[in-house]
């Protein structure tokens, strides 16, 4: 299948699978059909050709499909059999007419639902509203089918049980769940950019899916900064990984990156994102994080790069949104800015104010950054067991290559 019609099936999943929800009222079955009808497009428009109206197509067979599995359910589900007892006593009553308007924010805030964990939320996601198969989600999170497909197929009971319904939230939490589809898609970007499982240090397709539902939502927000913020974010990032590797696959820092490798036009559609979104009296975290990357995509050089004003705004940052990684990413802004003394001080304070050393999700970076720090003023022995203490903490191959080559060097 070409990409043309791949990207045409992952737009119009949404709106096929609001069009059947509204119809149906039942999200788990209709986020079945929709899938099946995802697949029967992917074989079958290749050689009869796109149809005309290919969400109307989409919609009547994923109609059919739906009818068939209310069918099957009706036996131990006999409110389900009521409600869809009119469409099942007309086999021939028409399908759903397309939807005029869009779902897909609709949907988004559905899959991130807050009974559900964020790894639950990131794989419905893909497939509800990515119209990602169970098998292309398995690849990319290098698990088997049958085990995302019983993660999806628990999600959806979740919600079930929740008694979640196909309609916009209130005004009271329409904030709070966009946040958490803000946290889902940057998560989805995160582990395609530097991947937890496989042999790659990254998964594109993973972080292009992410991107491209990052501009969904922006679309669907245009006056939200932070909506804004988090896809300029996610450029100003993928712009940089032509550069991440080497020949021979090792992992470049940015210091050693070739900076002629990195994606301008990414980069240019990043920094206007964030300068029209940019608003010094009212900003959010995304705009912060994207604002930093930014200041990393104007350095022609390293010793260009204005660390200073990094450091300010990750402090800045962790005043607004405190966390374990945003303090350990200080740490290396002023040690870059202020000397490795300084660096390694702030770490040890931070630790013992904070415990970055122990918190989960600080544990595995936090002896790299110690390590660097150690290098940096001299100490080889300190660096070498702080760089194979990270080593033995990696979970992607490709840093522990790094690292344990960082190691042996020094050694």
């Amino acid at each position: 299948m070409n990409p043309e019609t791949e990207h045409l099936l992952r737009t119009e999943a949404p709106q096929v699978l609001g069009a059947l929800v509204r119809r149906f009222g039942r999200f788990d079955l209709a986020e079945d059909a929709v899938q099946e009808a995802l697949l029967a497009a992917s074989r079958t428009w290749p050689e009869e050709g796109v149809p005309r109206e290919p969400r109307s197509w989409l919609i009547r067979v994923g109609y059919r499909r739906m009818v068939d599995l209310l069918r099957s359910d009706q036996a131990r589900r006999l409110r389900e059999q009521r409600a869809a007892e009119s469409v099942l006593l007309d086999p021939g009553r028409s399908a759903p007419p397309a939807p005029a308007a869009d779902d897909s924010l609709t949907l988004l805030l559905l899959c991130c639902h807050p009974v559900l964990g964020p790894a639950d939320r990131a794989a419905l996601t893909l497939r509800a509203v990515g119209g990602l198969t169970t098998a292309e989600i398995a690849h990319a999170h290098g698990t088997t089918e049958a085990t995302m497909g019983t993660r999806i197929s628990r999600a959806k009971q979740r919600l079930a049980r929740a008694g979640a319904r196909f309609t916009p939230p209130t005004d009271e939490d329409l904030e709070q769940r966009l946040a958490s589809v803000m946290r889902v898609l940057y998560l989805v970007f995160n582990e395609g950019y530097t991947a937890t499982t496989g042999g790659s240090l990254a998964r594109t397709d993973l972080s292009a899916e992410a991107i491209r539902l990052a501009r969904m939502l922006r679309d669907l927000r245009p006056d939200d900064g932070e909506a804004a913020g988090l896809l300029a974010l996610m450029l100003l990032t993928e712009a940089r990984r032509p550069a991440r590797t080497g020949h021979d696959d090792e992992l470049l820092t940015l210091d050693d990156q070739d900076r002629t490798l990195w994606d301008r036009a990414l980069i240019d559609e990043g920094t206007e994102l964030l300068d029209a979104a940019w608003d010094p009296h009212e900003t959010g975290p995304y705009r912060l994080q994207a604002a930093i990357a930014a200041v990393h995509a104007a350095a022609p050089a390293p010793e260009q790069t204005d660390w200073t004003r990094i450091a300010v705004l990750y402090l800045w940052l962790e005043r607004l949104s405190p966390s374990a990684p945003v303090r350990l990413a200080r740490v290396v802004a002023v040690a870059r800015a202020y000397g490795a003394q300084r660096g390694l001080a702030l770490l040890a304070d931070l630790d013992r104010r904070h415990g970055l050393a122990e918190d989960p999700l600080t544990r595995r970076r936090h002896p790299a950054v110690r390590a660097h720090l150690l290098e940096e003023t001299g100490d080889a022995a300190g660096a070498v067991a702080a760089y194979r203490a990270a080593a033995a903490l990696a979970v992607n191959p490709v840093e522990e290559k790094y690292l344990l080559d960082r190691a042996a060097r020094l050694a």
